[in-house]
């Protein structure tokens, strides 16, 4: 096989769904910018203060930059949250009470969620511990939502639903926004007191709005994901209706607390900056994408999303079918990263996982998945999922040695 020749030719197949994303690149900026202006960001929102984090203004207007941003009444973004998981955490330990029911209407959810559900684990407080109801509605056999079981499943006692955007490590297609919409709408007609709640990582700035615009009650996601734009150094995000961010809140810090506390250590500008270039950066990814998607599918690998198929997320699948290419994929990607390019990523035991995982991650903040990483379970039918880039041009570098390393494996 002439690579370079098969490589030029998925660029050139891609030029214009490149533009196409260009053109949303420019939409959700101005939406950023938008923000900016309105609140009249200056230099004085980067000084941070310290202790308690009281009267801290850098982060009190950067939580309403925020909200305004993404649609919603109100937001709490704080370098506090350790992960995505842990944000949305603090979003179910905020609204579930004993006694209440959460359903997951897509499925089961992403792995680190089990233990903080009960599914997995005991004697560490899940949510099942204090008493939470939990059921899950499955996908169907095509691995999409089932619209008929769901138009029916919302129960009296069903207080929260849990809605994840992206596709996890599941061969899944990730929800539109129209996806979530219509979800928030049949739920909404069964139990207009049921909180939609949507777990959102990955998926910030992939299309033109995001789920609390279009009815999501609350959301959750990383700042090193998508909305950190790269460079903001840890940290997530609650954001929604302002009395279940509140709570979220008072379970990060203390009832009494809440969004008052949790200083930001000098990160202000960090934050501003990096939801600043988030749109861009988002953009550069989703082109990684598609680029990746359109090569393995030409060598004959499953891939989903298909290379033609819009993004609902930042996230590439594909099915390698042995652990041996999914390792030789995942030492291709490190090795072409600019961070601890010459390690070789291993199988190993993680927290928050059931099976051994591989993972590609040369990044500059460590587990960082808004800059060009992969990774996967290390389980049939031995799947990588890629995600991120700050260029796609990385993305294609990476792709001539991956390509030749699966091809050897």
């Amino acid at each position: 096989m002439n690579l370079q020749i098969d490589l030029t030719n998925a660029i050139r197949s891609t030029a214009t769904v490149f533009s196409e994303i260009d053109a949303k690149v420019k939409d959700n900026l101005k939406r950023v910018l938008d923000a900016y202006h309105e609140h009249r960001v200056g230099v004085r929102h980067f000084a941070s203060v310290s202790g308690y984090g009281h009267d801290d203004l850098g982060r009190d207007t950067f939580d309403r930059v925020f909200a305004q941003v993404v649609g919603a009444d109100a937001a709490i973004v704080r370098v506090q949250m350790v992960s995505g998981t842990h944000a949305i955490a603090c979003a179910l330990f905020g609204v579930l009470r004993p006694g209440d029911e959460m359903l997951s209407v897509v499925g089961s959810p992403y792995d680190t969620l089990e233990e903080a559900i009960g599914v997995r684990g005991r004697g560490r407080g899940a949510l099942m511990e204090y008493g939470v109801k939990y059921r899950v509605l499955p996908l169907t056999d095509a691995g999409t939502v089932d619209w008929d079981a769901l138009a029916t499943a919302v129960e009296p006692k069903t207080r929260l639903v849990l809605i994840q955007r992206s596709c996890g490590y599941s061969w899944r297609t990730s929800l539109s926004i129209d996806d979530i919409a219509k979800i928030v709408r049949l739920v909404k007609q069964q139990n207009p007191n049921t909180v939609c709640f949507v777990d959102n990582c990955y998926g910030e700035f992939v299309e033109d709005r995001e789920p609390t615009a279009v009815g999501a009650d609350l959301m959750a996601g990383s700042l090193i994901k998508n909305p950190g734009g790269t460079i903001v150094t840890a940290g997530g995000y609650v954001a929604g209706r302002a009395d279940l961010v509140e709570a979220a809140a008072c379970r990060l810090t203390a009832p009494g607390i809440g969004s008052s506390g949790g200083a930001t250590f000098d990160q202000n500008r960090l934050l501003f900056q990096g939801l600043f270039l988030a749109p861009q950066m988002v953009g550069e990814a989703i082109k990684g994408t598609h680029l990746v998607a359109k090569v393995f599918q030409d060598l004959g690998y499953r891939v989903k999303p298909l290379p033609e198929e819009p993004r609902c997320d930042v996230v590439q699948a594909i099915e390698l079918g042995t652990p041996d290419k999914l390792v030789a994929f995942c030492r291709a990607i490190q090795r072409n990263s600019p961070v601890d390019s010459y390690l070789d990523p291993v199988p190993a035991e993680m927290p928050g996982y059931d099976s051994k995982l591989v993972m590609a991650g040369g990044t500059f903040i460590d587990g960082s998945t808004s800059e060009f990483s992969a990774d996967g379970p290390m389980r049939e039918p031995y799947i990588a999922f890629c995600q991120g880039g700050t260029h796609w041009t990385q993305v294609a570098l990476a792709l001539e040695d991956a390509v030749a390393a699966v091809g050897k494996a």
